[in-house]
């Protein structure tokens, strides 16, 4: 099969289509995943779209799902993709009709609605490109926002912990520890359950940093990786975390999941304490 008559599965929505996608990945990853596109179209509003798209899909074997709310754009795929024997996919509608069954409620047929109101959407969404704005100590501005501020050595995970907590909807900021570069003065502001210090063996930071710098091409003995840096960098964080009073998470062989596990539990009890043992 050439690249033009690799199957196509097109995602139709009124919204932004994310939760429709994953699903039909999750379909694909079944199959030869390389050999089938996936197309999303989000934002579908008018019948004339419904057409260019059907009129795309009708060229190569497509399949069509979709998550549109609106009757009159669901009569419409559904009549044209049958027309030229395009498969289709409702993918909300089932799930509506079951629904329907058991509450006297009926549905609002409003686009975009879980969006709207999903506000841990909204904040997950703030919370990574927090992440991606105030990584590596890049702004120290960042620091007194954060929910949470990540401190620790190069290589010692502190970015993927940062975006994973963002995925929690926690915005958290990272700050390298360099002997040779004072730390911003701005962590010295944040409260101690909102600081957390990240240490690691020395023995794996170095397996670590030597298979970072082969992957960059460079000679994995050079001082970066050395023993005596590494030994050094990790004094050098330890003294800066002790005076910040901050927590302290050894991540030698440990999970970012396990990692954030662990801060997320120190970030909301000293949260509760704060609000005087209010549930937040």
């Amino acid at each position: 099969m050439n690249d033009e008559q690799k199957p196509v599965v097109y995602i139709l929505s009124d919204s932004t289509g994310e939760t429709a996608e994953l699903l039909a990945r999750a379909a694909v990853s079944q199959f030869n995943s390389g050999n089938i596109e996936i197309r999303r179209v989000p934002y579908v509003s008018a019948p004339e779209e419904i057409f260019d798209i059907i009129d795309d899909a009708r060229k190569t074997p497509s399949v069509i799902a979709y998550t549109l709310v609106r009757p009159e754009l669901q009569s419409i795929i559904v009549r044209e993709a049958r027309a030229y024997g395009i498969p289709v996919v409702d993918i909300l509608g089932p799930m509506i009709e079951a629904l329907s069954q058991i509450t006297p409620v009926p549905p609002r047929l409003e686009p975009g609605l879980i969006h709207r109101t999903d506000q841990a959407y909204f904040r997950r969404v703030e919370a990574i490109e927090f992440a991606v704005r105030y990584d590596d100590g890049r702004d120290p501005r960042g620091i007194l926002k954060a929910d949470v501020v990540v401190l620790g050595v190069s290589r010692t995970g502190k970015t993927p912990l940062c975006m994973y907590l963002a995925h929690k909807g926690i915005k958290a900021a990272n700050v390298p520890l360099v002997p040779e570069v004072p730390p911003p003065q701005e962590i010295y502001q944040v409260p101690p359950h909102r600081l957390v210090g990240l240490t690691i063996r020395p023995d794996l930071l170095n397996e670590i940093r030597r298979e970072r710098l082969k992957s960059l091409g460079l000679v994995a003995n050079a001082e970066y990786a050395s023993r005596e840096r590494i030994m050094k960098e990790l004094a050098y964080a330890e003294q800066i975390m002790n005076k910040t009073k901050c927590s302290v998470i050894d991540v030698t062989n440990k999970a970012v999941e396990e990692t954030a596990s662990r801060v997320m539990e120190i970030y909301y009890r000293g949260e509760r304490q704060a609000k005087g043992g209010k549930i937040i």
